[in-house]
Protein backbone atom coordinates (compact mmCIF):
# COMPACT_ATOMS: atom_id res chain seq x y z
CA UNK A 1 0.00 0.00 0.00
CA UNK A 2 1.23 3.50 -0.85
CA UNK A 3 2.21 5.55 2.21
CA UNK A 4 0.04 8.53 3.14
CA UNK A 5 1.82 11.91 3.15
CA UNK A 6 0.16 14.78 5.02
CA UNK A 7 0.31 18.47 4.09
CA UNK A 8 -1.31 21.56 5.50
CA UNK A 9 -2.64 22.56 2.08
CA UNK A 10 -3.20 20.61 -1.13
CA UNK A 11 -3.52 22.87 -4.18
CA UNK A 12 -4.81 21.32 -7.40
CA UNK A 13 -4.12 23.11 -10.68
CA UNK A 14 -1.58 25.53 -12.16
CA UNK A 15 -3.68 28.15 -13.95
CA UNK A 16 -5.06 30.84 -11.66
CA UNK A 17 -4.15 28.39 -8.89
CA UNK A 18 -0.53 29.27 -9.56
CA UNK A 19 -1.13 32.67 -7.92
CA UNK A 20 -2.12 31.03 -4.63
CA UNK A 21 1.28 30.20 -3.04
CA UNK A 22 3.09 33.13 -1.43
CA UNK A 23 4.95 34.37 1.64
CA UNK A 24 1.75 34.40 3.72
CA UNK A 25 1.84 30.60 3.62
CA UNK A 26 5.55 30.26 4.42
CA UNK A 27 4.74 28.47 7.66
CA UNK A 28 2.50 25.88 6.04
CA UNK A 29 3.41 22.86 3.95
CA UNK A 30 1.85 22.90 0.49
CA UNK A 31 1.59 20.24 -2.18
CA UNK A 32 0.68 21.52 -5.64
CA UNK A 33 -0.74 18.80 -7.87
CA UNK A 34 -1.07 19.51 -11.57
CA UNK A 35 -1.92 17.11 -14.40
CA UNK A 36 -1.20 19.80 -16.98
CA UNK A 37 -3.36 20.85 -19.93
CA UNK A 38 -3.65 19.60 -23.47
CA UNK A 39 -2.25 16.39 -24.92
CA UNK A 40 1.24 17.25 -23.68
CA UNK A 41 0.08 18.05 -20.12
CA UNK A 42 1.90 21.39 -20.06
CA UNK A 43 2.19 23.39 -16.86
CA UNK A 44 0.49 26.71 -16.31
CA UNK A 45 -3.18 26.24 -17.12
CA UNK A 46 -5.42 26.74 -20.13
CA UNK A 47 -5.26 30.53 -20.55
CA UNK A 48 -1.52 30.87 -21.12
CA UNK A 49 -1.03 27.62 -23.02
CA UNK A 50 -4.19 26.84 -24.98
CA UNK A 51 -6.69 29.63 -24.53
CA UNK A 52 -6.89 33.38 -24.01
CA UNK A 53 -3.31 34.38 -24.69
CA UNK A 54 -2.25 32.34 -27.73
CA UNK A 55 -5.64 32.84 -29.39
CA UNK A 56 -5.35 36.62 -29.04
CA UNK A 57 -1.82 36.50 -30.44
CA UNK A 58 -3.22 34.61 -33.42
CA UNK A 59 -6.16 37.04 -33.64
CA UNK A 60 -3.85 40.06 -33.83
CA UNK A 61 -1.92 38.42 -36.64
CA UNK A 62 -5.19 37.50 -38.36
CA UNK A 63 -6.35 41.12 -38.11
CA UNK A 64 -3.21 42.19 -39.99
CA UNK A 65 -3.76 39.47 -42.58
CA UNK A 66 -7.38 40.56 -43.09
CA UNK A 67 -6.51 44.24 -43.62
CA UNK A 68 -5.96 43.98 -47.42
CA UNK A 69 -9.45 42.54 -47.81
CA UNK A 70 -10.90 45.77 -46.42
CA UNK A 71 -8.50 48.24 -48.04
CA UNK A 72 -10.36 48.99 -51.28
CA UNK A 73 -12.96 51.24 -49.68
CA UNK A 74 -10.13 53.45 -48.43
CA UNK A 75 -8.74 53.93 -51.93
CA UNK A 76 -5.91 51.47 -51.37
CA UNK A 77 -4.86 48.37 -53.24
CA UNK A 78 -3.22 45.85 -50.93
CA UNK A 79 -2.49 42.16 -51.21
CA UNK A 80 -1.74 39.41 -48.74
CA UNK A 81 1.22 37.79 -50.47
CA UNK A 82 2.16 35.02 -48.05
CA UNK A 83 1.06 33.33 -44.82
CA UNK A 84 4.01 31.60 -43.16
CA UNK A 85 2.08 29.45 -40.72
CA UNK A 86 5.11 27.83 -39.06
CA UNK A 87 6.64 31.27 -38.46
CA UNK A 88 3.36 32.57 -36.99
CA UNK A 89 2.91 29.51 -34.79
CA UNK A 90 6.52 29.36 -33.63
CA UNK A 91 6.65 33.07 -32.78
CA UNK A 92 3.64 32.65 -30.53
CA UNK A 93 4.53 29.41 -28.83
CA UNK A 94 8.22 30.25 -28.69
CA UNK A 95 7.21 32.85 -26.14
CA UNK A 96 4.46 30.90 -24.40
CA UNK A 97 6.32 27.60 -24.03
CA UNK A 98 9.21 29.37 -22.33
CA UNK A 99 6.80 30.86 -19.78
CA UNK A 100 5.29 27.45 -19.08
CA UNK A 101 8.68 25.79 -18.67
CA UNK A 102 9.99 28.62 -16.52
CA UNK A 103 6.90 28.54 -14.31
CA UNK A 104 7.28 24.86 -13.61
CA UNK A 105 11.00 25.20 -12.88
CA UNK A 106 10.28 28.08 -10.49
CA UNK A 107 7.70 26.09 -8.56
CA UNK A 108 9.93 23.03 -8.41
CA UNK A 109 13.33 24.55 -7.66
CA UNK A 110 13.23 28.16 -6.44
CA UNK A 111 13.96 28.95 -2.81
CA UNK A 112 10.69 30.93 -2.64
CA UNK A 113 8.94 27.54 -2.79
CA UNK A 114 10.92 25.76 -0.09
CA UNK A 115 7.66 24.80 1.65
CA UNK A 116 6.01 23.59 -1.58
CA UNK A 117 6.17 20.17 -3.21
CA UNK A 118 5.16 20.03 -6.88
CA UNK A 119 3.60 16.80 -8.14
CA UNK A 120 2.81 16.45 -11.85
CA UNK A 121 -0.13 14.11 -12.11
CA UNK A 122 -3.87 13.56 -11.71
CA UNK A 123 -5.47 13.72 -8.28
CA UNK A 124 -8.65 11.90 -7.29
CA UNK A 125 -10.51 12.12 -4.01
CA UNK A 126 -10.68 8.96 -1.94
CA UNK A 127 -12.34 10.72 1.00
CA UNK A 128 -13.19 14.19 2.30
CA UNK A 129 -9.54 15.17 2.83
CA UNK A 130 -7.58 12.42 1.07
CA UNK A 131 -6.30 12.20 -2.50
CA UNK A 132 -4.87 9.46 -4.67
CA UNK A 133 -2.39 10.91 -7.16
CA UNK A 134 -1.28 9.08 -10.29
CA UNK A 135 1.85 10.89 -11.43
CA UNK A 136 2.54 11.45 -15.11
CA UNK A 137 5.43 8.97 -14.86
CA UNK A 138 3.04 6.24 -13.72
CA UNK A 139 3.94 6.19 -10.04
CA UNK A 140 1.38 6.82 -7.31
CA UNK A 141 1.09 8.78 -4.07
CA UNK A 142 -1.53 9.12 -1.35
CA UNK A 143 -2.03 12.62 0.02
CA UNK A 144 -4.00 14.05 2.91
CA UNK A 145 -4.42 17.71 3.78
CA UNK A 146 -6.22 19.93 6.25
CA UNK A 147 -7.17 22.32 3.45
CA UNK A 148 -7.77 21.41 -0.18
CA UNK A 149 -7.96 24.13 -2.83
CA UNK A 150 -9.47 23.12 -6.18
CA UNK A 151 -8.46 25.03 -9.29
CA UNK A 152 -8.49 22.12 -11.72
CA UNK A 153 -10.13 23.94 -14.63
CA UNK A 154 -11.97 22.50 -17.61
CA UNK A 155 -11.36 20.78 -20.94
CA UNK A 156 -12.96 20.70 -24.41
CA UNK A 157 -16.10 18.63 -24.90
CA UNK A 158 -16.72 16.16 -27.71
CA UNK A 159 -20.43 15.56 -28.34
CA UNK A 160 -21.72 11.98 -28.76
CA UNK A 161 -21.85 12.00 -32.56
CA UNK A 162 -21.37 8.80 -34.52
CA UNK A 163 -17.72 8.43 -35.61
CA UNK A 164 -16.59 11.75 -34.16
CA UNK A 165 -14.10 10.50 -31.60
CA UNK A 166 -12.68 7.97 -34.07
CA UNK A 167 -12.13 10.76 -36.60
CA UNK A 168 -9.74 12.40 -34.13
CA UNK A 169 -10.89 15.99 -34.69
CA UNK A 170 -9.02 18.98 -33.40
CA UNK A 171 -10.11 20.96 -30.38
CA UNK A 172 -8.79 24.25 -29.03
CA UNK A 173 -6.12 22.10 -27.32
CA UNK A 174 -4.53 21.15 -30.65
CA UNK A 175 -5.70 23.39 -33.50
CA UNK A 176 -3.16 26.15 -32.89
CA UNK A 177 -0.19 23.78 -33.15
CA UNK A 178 -0.93 22.37 -36.60
CA UNK A 179 2.11 21.48 -38.68
CA UNK A 180 0.65 23.31 -41.67
CA UNK A 181 -2.45 25.24 -42.62
CA UNK A 182 -5.22 23.06 -44.05
CA UNK A 183 -6.79 24.16 -47.31
CA UNK A 184 -10.21 23.85 -45.68
CA UNK A 185 -11.50 23.65 -42.12
CA UNK A 186 -14.92 22.73 -40.81
CA UNK A 187 -15.75 24.14 -37.38
CA UNK A 188 -18.43 22.37 -35.38
CA UNK A 189 -19.90 24.99 -33.06
CA UNK A 190 -20.90 28.63 -33.14
CA UNK A 191 -19.87 30.04 -29.76
CA UNK A 192 -16.91 32.11 -28.62
CA UNK A 193 -14.11 29.72 -29.61
CA UNK A 194 -15.77 28.86 -32.91
CA UNK A 195 -16.20 32.44 -34.12
CA UNK A 196 -12.70 33.45 -33.01
CA UNK A 197 -11.14 30.50 -34.84
CA UNK A 198 -13.29 31.16 -37.90
CA UNK A 199 -11.82 34.67 -38.11
CA UNK A 200 -8.25 33.45 -37.58
CA UNK A 201 -8.25 30.72 -40.22
CA UNK A 202 -10.38 32.57 -42.78
CA UNK A 203 -7.95 35.51 -42.54
CA UNK A 204 -5.07 33.17 -43.32
CA UNK A 205 -6.78 31.99 -46.51
CA UNK A 206 -8.34 28.76 -45.25
CA UNK A 207 -11.77 27.87 -46.64
CA UNK A 208 -13.84 27.81 -43.44
CA UNK A 209 -17.23 26.18 -42.90
CA UNK A 210 -18.94 27.10 -39.63
CA UNK A 211 -21.61 24.62 -38.53
CA UNK A 212 -24.28 25.99 -36.19
CA UNK A 213 -27.19 24.01 -34.77
CA UNK A 214 -29.15 27.23 -34.30
CA UNK A 215 -29.93 30.00 -36.75
CA UNK A 216 -27.49 32.46 -35.19
CA UNK A 217 -23.89 32.39 -34.02
CA UNK A 218 -22.82 33.51 -30.56
CA UNK A 219 -26.23 32.97 -28.99
CA UNK A 220 -24.90 34.01 -25.55
CA UNK A 221 -24.74 37.59 -26.80
CA UNK A 222 -27.61 40.07 -27.06
CA UNK A 223 -29.96 39.05 -29.89
CA UNK A 224 -29.24 42.14 -32.00
CA UNK A 225 -25.48 41.65 -31.61
CA UNK A 226 -25.75 37.96 -32.42
CA UNK A 227 -27.83 38.71 -35.52
CA UNK A 228 -25.34 41.29 -36.77
CA UNK A 229 -22.35 38.99 -36.25
CA UNK A 230 -24.21 36.20 -38.04
CA UNK A 231 -24.72 38.46 -41.07
CA UNK A 232 -21.07 39.52 -41.12
CA UNK A 233 -19.61 36.04 -40.73
CA UNK A 234 -21.94 34.67 -43.42
CA UNK A 235 -20.18 36.99 -45.87
CA UNK A 236 -16.73 35.66 -44.93
CA UNK A 237 -17.21 31.93 -44.40
CA UNK A 238 -19.60 29.20 -45.44
CA UNK A 239 -22.13 29.33 -42.63
CA UNK A 240 -24.32 26.24 -42.22
CA UNK A 241 -27.18 27.22 -39.91
CA UNK A 242 -29.80 24.99 -38.33
CA UNK A 243 -27.72 21.88 -39.04
CA UNK A 244 -27.73 18.89 -36.68
CA UNK A 245 -24.59 16.81 -37.19
CA UNK A 246 -25.35 13.10 -37.38
CA UNK A 247 -22.02 11.46 -38.24
CA UNK A 248 -18.37 12.19 -38.92
CA UNK A 249 -15.68 10.07 -40.54
CA UNK A 250 -12.10 10.61 -41.60
CA UNK A 251 -11.26 9.67 -45.16
CA UNK A 252 -8.11 9.68 -47.26
CA UNK A 253 -9.00 13.22 -48.31
CA UNK A 254 -9.87 14.58 -44.87
CA UNK A 255 -13.20 14.80 -43.06
CA UNK A 256 -16.72 13.98 -44.14
CA UNK A 257 -19.40 15.42 -41.88
CA UNK A 258 -23.04 14.57 -42.42
CA UNK A 259 -25.91 16.50 -40.93
CA UNK A 260 -29.64 16.94 -41.18
CA UNK A 261 -31.61 20.11 -41.80
CA UNK A 262 -35.37 20.17 -42.33
CA UNK A 263 -35.34 16.47 -43.17
CA UNK A 264 -32.61 16.81 -45.79
CA UNK A 265 -29.13 15.33 -45.45
CA UNK A 266 -26.22 17.74 -45.85
CA UNK A 267 -22.65 16.60 -46.60
CA UNK A 268 -19.72 18.79 -45.64
CA UNK A 269 -16.17 17.91 -46.66
CA UNK A 270 -13.04 19.55 -45.34
CA UNK A 271 -9.40 18.77 -44.85
CA UNK A 272 -9.65 19.18 -41.07
CA UNK A 273 -12.32 19.47 -38.39
CA UNK A 274 -12.31 21.63 -35.26
CA UNK A 275 -14.85 20.80 -32.55
CA UNK A 276 -15.66 23.91 -30.53
CA UNK A 277 -19.00 23.31 -28.81
CA UNK A 278 -17.86 24.17 -25.28
CA UNK A 279 -15.87 22.99 -22.30
CA UNK A 280 -16.66 20.80 -19.31
CA UNK A 281 -15.37 21.14 -15.74
CA UNK A 282 -12.78 18.58 -14.66
CA UNK A 283 -14.84 17.47 -11.66
CA UNK A 284 -15.12 13.93 -13.06
CA UNK A 285 -11.34 13.58 -13.17
CA UNK A 286 -11.24 14.54 -9.47
CA UNK A 287 -13.90 11.95 -8.53
CA UNK A 288 -15.50 14.58 -6.31
CA UNK A 289 -18.34 12.25 -5.29
CA UNK A 290 -15.86 10.48 -3.02
CA UNK A 291 -15.53 13.69 -1.01
CA UNK A 292 -19.27 14.29 -0.80
CA UNK A 293 -19.06 17.39 -2.98
CA UNK A 294 -22.21 18.75 -4.61
CA UNK A 295 -22.16 18.91 -8.41
CA UNK A 296 -24.36 21.04 -10.68
CA UNK A 297 -26.10 19.56 -13.70
CA UNK A 298 -23.30 20.77 -15.99
CA UNK A 299 -20.58 19.18 -13.82
CA UNK A 300 -19.52 22.29 -11.88
CA UNK A 301 -18.41 21.96 -8.27
CA UNK A 302 -20.98 23.83 -6.18
CA UNK A 303 -19.59 26.68 -4.07
CA UNK A 304 -21.07 29.46 -1.96
CA UNK A 305 -20.47 33.19 -2.45
CA UNK A 306 -17.18 32.90 -0.53
CA UNK A 307 -15.84 30.08 -2.80
CA UNK A 308 -16.33 27.43 -0.11
CA UNK A 309 -17.23 24.01 -1.50
CA UNK A 310 -20.70 22.68 -0.71
CA UNK A 311 -21.74 19.14 0.15
CA UNK A 312 -25.31 18.24 0.93
CA UNK A 313 -26.10 21.92 0.55
CA UNK A 314 -23.76 22.83 3.41
CA UNK A 315 -20.20 24.17 3.55
CA UNK A 316 -17.54 21.45 3.63
CA UNK A 317 -14.91 22.84 5.97
CA UNK A 318 -11.45 23.12 4.49
CA UNK A 319 -12.53 22.68 0.86
CA UNK A 320 -12.40 25.60 -1.59
CA UNK A 321 -12.89 25.88 -5.35
CA UNK A 322 -12.69 28.59 -8.02
CA UNK A 323 -12.37 29.17 -11.75
CA UNK A 324 -13.69 26.94 -14.52
CA UNK A 325 -14.14 24.01 -12.15
CA UNK A 326 -16.92 25.80 -10.30
CA UNK A 327 -17.81 28.88 -12.38
CA UNK A 328 -20.45 28.85 -15.11
CA UNK A 329 -18.69 31.77 -16.82
CA UNK A 330 -15.38 30.03 -17.65
CA UNK A 331 -13.51 33.32 -17.95
CA UNK A 332 -9.93 33.96 -16.88
CA UNK A 333 -10.72 37.30 -15.25
CA UNK A 334 -13.42 35.57 -13.20
CA UNK A 335 -11.02 32.82 -12.15
CA UNK A 336 -8.41 35.38 -11.10
CA UNK A 337 -10.96 37.34 -9.06
CA UNK A 338 -12.37 34.25 -7.39
CA UNK A 339 -8.86 33.06 -6.54
CA UNK A 340 -8.03 36.38 -4.86
CA UNK A 341 -11.29 36.29 -2.87
CA UNK A 342 -10.78 32.65 -1.92
CA UNK A 343 -7.17 33.29 -0.85
CA UNK A 344 -8.21 36.21 1.36
CA UNK A 345 -10.98 34.16 2.95
CA UNK A 346 -8.69 31.24 3.66
CA UNK A 347 -6.21 33.57 5.36
CA UNK A 348 -8.87 35.68 7.11
CA UNK A 349 -11.81 33.44 8.06
CA UNK A 350 -13.03 36.16 10.41
CA UNK A 351 -13.44 38.60 7.51
CA UNK A 352 -15.06 36.67 4.67
CA UNK A 353 -15.50 38.47 1.36
CA UNK A 354 -17.99 37.67 -1.39
CA UNK A 355 -16.93 36.94 -4.96
CA UNK A 356 -20.29 37.74 -6.59
CA UNK A 357 -20.58 41.50 -6.09
CA UNK A 358 -19.50 42.80 -9.51
CA UNK A 359 -21.01 42.57 -13.01
CA UNK A 360 -19.17 40.04 -15.15
CA UNK A 361 -18.10 41.20 -18.64
CA UNK A 362 -17.35 39.07 -21.68
CA UNK A 363 -15.24 39.79 -24.74
CA UNK A 364 -15.04 37.92 -28.03
CA UNK A 365 -12.06 38.58 -30.29
CA UNK A 366 -13.57 37.68 -33.61
CA UNK A 367 -13.93 40.24 -36.43
CA UNK A 368 -15.59 42.50 -35.54
CA UNK A 369 -15.05 42.30 -31.80
CA UNK A 370 -18.00 41.68 -29.49
CA UNK A 371 -18.29 42.63 -25.83
CA UNK A 372 -21.02 42.83 -23.23
CA UNK A 373 -21.74 43.25 -19.54
CA UNK A 374 -24.94 42.93 -17.53
CA UNK A 375 -28.44 42.20 -18.80
CA UNK A 376 -29.33 41.94 -22.46
CA UNK A 377 -32.47 43.70 -23.66
CA UNK A 378 -34.69 40.63 -23.32
CA UNK A 379 -33.52 39.98 -19.75
CA UNK A 380 -34.02 43.63 -18.82
CA UNK A 381 -37.59 43.66 -20.16
CA UNK A 382 -38.36 40.36 -18.43
CA UNK A 383 -37.13 41.80 -15.12
CA UNK A 384 -40.26 43.92 -14.90
CA UNK A 385 -38.36 47.21 -14.68
CA UNK A 386 -39.15 50.16 -16.89
CA UNK A 387 -36.14 50.54 -19.15
CA UNK A 388 -34.74 52.77 -21.84
CA UNK A 389 -32.51 51.47 -24.62
CA UNK A 390 -30.08 53.46 -26.73
CA UNK A 391 -28.42 52.17 -29.89
CA UNK A 392 -25.53 54.15 -31.34
CA UNK A 393 -23.96 53.19 -34.65
CA UNK A 394 -20.21 53.48 -35.21
CA UNK A 395 -21.16 55.13 -38.51
CA UNK A 396 -22.64 58.05 -36.57
CA UNK A 397 -19.38 59.21 -34.96
CA UNK A 398 -16.41 60.89 -36.60
CA UNK A 399 -13.96 58.10 -35.88
CA UNK A 400 -16.47 55.67 -37.31
CA UNK A 401 -16.36 57.70 -40.52
CA UNK A 402 -12.56 57.38 -40.51
CA UNK A 403 -12.86 53.60 -40.22
CA UNK A 404 -15.68 53.42 -42.78
CA UNK A 405 -17.51 51.21 -40.31
CA UNK A 406 -21.07 50.48 -41.38
CA UNK A 407 -21.98 47.51 -39.20
CA UNK A 408 -20.86 48.22 -35.62
CA UNK A 409 -23.01 49.59 -32.82
CA UNK A 410 -23.29 50.00 -29.08
CA UNK A 411 -26.48 49.22 -27.19
CA UNK A 412 -26.90 50.51 -23.63
CA UNK A 413 -29.83 49.58 -21.39
CA UNK A 414 -30.76 51.65 -18.31
CA UNK A 415 -33.48 51.94 -15.71
CA UNK A 416 -35.89 54.50 -17.12
CA UNK A 417 -36.14 56.53 -13.89
CA UNK A 418 -32.74 56.28 -12.20
CA UNK A 419 -30.63 55.73 -15.35
CA UNK A 420 -28.84 52.89 -13.54
CA UNK A 421 -26.90 51.05 -16.24
CA UNK A 422 -28.34 47.55 -16.50
CA UNK A 423 -26.38 46.29 -19.49
CA UNK A 424 -24.17 47.21 -22.40
CA UNK A 425 -23.56 45.34 -25.65
CA UNK A 426 -21.11 46.26 -28.40
CA UNK A 427 -20.08 44.89 -31.76
CA UNK A 428 -17.37 46.68 -33.70
CA UNK A 429 -13.74 47.80 -33.58
CA UNK A 430 -12.21 47.79 -30.09
CA UNK A 431 -15.49 46.73 -28.50
CA UNK A 432 -13.59 44.91 -25.77
CA UNK A 433 -11.85 48.15 -24.82
CA UNK A 434 -14.85 50.49 -25.09
CA UNK A 435 -17.04 48.31 -22.87
CA UNK A 436 -14.66 48.89 -19.95
CA UNK A 437 -16.06 52.42 -19.56
CA UNK A 438 -19.42 50.89 -18.77
CA UNK A 439 -18.04 48.05 -16.67
CA UNK A 440 -16.40 50.64 -14.44
CA UNK A 441 -19.58 52.68 -14.12
CA UNK A 442 -21.69 49.64 -13.26
CA UNK A 443 -19.12 48.34 -10.78
CA UNK A 444 -18.81 51.64 -8.92
CA UNK A 445 -22.51 52.49 -8.91
CA UNK A 446 -22.36 55.34 -11.41
CA UNK A 447 -25.46 55.92 -13.50
CA UNK A 448 -25.71 57.02 -17.10
CA UNK A 449 -26.63 60.47 -15.78
CA UNK A 450 -23.48 60.49 -13.62
CA UNK A 451 -21.05 59.90 -16.46
CA UNK A 452 -22.70 61.23 -19.62
CA UNK A 453 -22.20 64.97 -19.17
CA UNK A 454 -19.90 65.31 -16.15
CA UNK A 455 -16.63 64.72 -17.98
CA UNK A 456 -14.97 65.62 -21.25
CA UNK A 457 -15.12 62.98 -23.97
CA UNK A 458 -12.19 63.39 -26.34
CA UNK A 459 -13.25 64.33 -29.86
CA UNK A 460 -13.08 62.63 -32.28
CA UNK A 461 -12.02 59.52 -30.41
CA UNK A 462 -13.90 56.24 -30.31
CA UNK A 463 -15.36 56.71 -26.78
CA UNK A 464 -17.74 59.24 -28.36
CA UNK A 465 -19.72 56.15 -29.33
CA UNK A 466 -20.44 55.58 -25.63
CA UNK A 467 -20.97 59.28 -24.92
CA UNK A 468 -23.59 59.67 -27.65
CA UNK A 469 -25.42 56.53 -26.56
CA UNK A 470 -25.53 57.76 -22.97
CA UNK A 471 -26.79 61.18 -24.02
CA UNK A 472 -29.80 59.49 -25.62
CA UNK A 473 -30.70 58.11 -22.20
CA UNK A 474 -30.44 61.18 -19.99
CA UNK A 475 -32.23 63.92 -21.96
Amino acid sequence: MTDLTHYDIALIGSGSANSFPGPEFAGRSIVQIDRGVGPDHVFGGTCINLGCIPTKMFVHTANLAHTPAESARFGLTEQLQQVDWPAIRDRIFGRIDAISTGGEEYRRDHEDNANLTLLRGTARFTGAKTLHVVLNDGSEQMISADTIVLGAGSRPTLPPIEGLAEAEPHTSDTIMRLDQLPASLAILGSGVIAVEMAHIFASFGVEVTLIARSQQVLRSADTDVSSRLTEILAERVRLERGLSTTSVRRTAGGIELRGERDGTEVLIQAEELLVAIGRRPNSDLLDVDAAGIDIAADGRVEVDEHQRVLGGGKVLEGLWSFGDLSSAHQLKHVANHEQRIMRHNLLHPEDLRRSDTMPIPSGVFTHPQVAWVGMDEEQARDSGRKIRVAVQEYASIAYGWAMEDTTGFAKIIVDAETTEILGAHLIGPEATTLVQLLIQAMSTGQTARDIAATQYWIHPAMPELIENALLQLVD
